[in-house]
């Protein structure tokens, strides 16, 4: 007989919920084993590297509620980890010589800002090369390297992603809160809260209800199936990431301020594209 459970989940705990998921996929394990994980810093992926080694990463570009910024210490290092028989090396200054190396046996994690209902994914870039990671991320995509995008539920949008990515635009914005940017489209294998679940126990997971208050705004609310060990099982599993906060190293979570000391992207509240100056909020 079939056993029905309603679960509701945070959006940190979903995070987590997809950290636990990814980390048990056959091909990341194999990967632990006897490859190569390359770890593009975001608060999803840095509880993936939090989940496998206990180590978390940098979190760069985030959206708060001053809009889109980026850490306030520019000089930080971390947003991007290489795993290889169980080291964990920071990489972002050697990205460009760790690409090449990545293959078949091989799998990158990165994260997403924006997800539709085809399942596809797309990442804000504010810098002009997109960073580090940004400037070899067509190296990542043609490597041959096993792409797994960590996205939660709350990053789905009601459209296209295709049509977000015309909409964007760093270079192209008259005014913005925080920092503009573009959006880059993503290919590989998505994992949200629904298939880290499914993949942790023979449940089907159907989400019912999204949003909440008092902490669980973007919450995702769930409907899990499957005979009673299964739900059982899921249920012990969503109560392991009960109360869950966000990842990141600590000193990379205080965002920037306009003007302020180690601010690269508003230079005295400016943002400039070509030759025009714009005022940043």
């Amino acid at each position: 007989m079939q056993t029905r459970i309603q679960v509701t989940l945070t959006v940190s705990e979903g995070k987590r919920l997809i950290a636990k998921g990814i980390a048990a996929l056959p091909e990341v394990q194999h990967a632990l084993d006897g490859g190569k994980i390359l770890l593009k810093g975001g608060t999803t992926v840095s509880a993936v590297s939090e989940e496998m080694v206990g180590q978390p990463l940098k979190i760069s570009g985030r959206i708060s509620p001053s809009g889109a910024r980026t850490c306030r210490d520019s000089t930080l290092k971390g947003h991007v980890a290489l795993l290889t028989g169980g080291r964990f090396e920071i990489v972002d200054n050697t990205l460009k010589d760790v690409v090449p190396t990545l293959g078949r046996d091989d799998v990158v994690i990165i994260g997403a800002n924006i997800l539709d209902f085809d399942g596809n994914a797309a990442m804000c870039v504010g810098g002009a090369l997109g960073g580090p990671a940004g400037e070899v991320l067509t190296g990542i995509q043609g490597s041959g390297a096993k792409i797994i995008i960590a996205v939660g539920l709350e990053k789905l949008i009601p459209g296209r992603v295709s049509d977000a990515v015309k909409a964007a635009g760093r270079n192209t914005m008259n005014q913005a809160q925080g920092m503009a940017f573009g959006l880059v489209p993503l290919i590989g294998k998505v994992i949200t809260e629904r298939e880290a679940l499914s993949y942790l126990a023979d449940v089907s997971c159907t989400v019912i209800a999204k949003g909440g208050i008092d902490g669980a705004e973007g919450a995702t609310t769930m409907v899990v199936v499957g005979q009673s060990a299964e739900v059982a099982k899921a249920s012990e599993i969503v109560n392991q990431v009960r109360g869950s906060v966000v990842s990141g190293m600590a000193d990379s979570l205080i965002e920037c301020q306009p003007g302020g000391a180690g601010c690269r992207n508003h230079k005295g509240c400016l943002y400039k594209a070509g030759r025009k100056q714009f005022q940043i909020q």
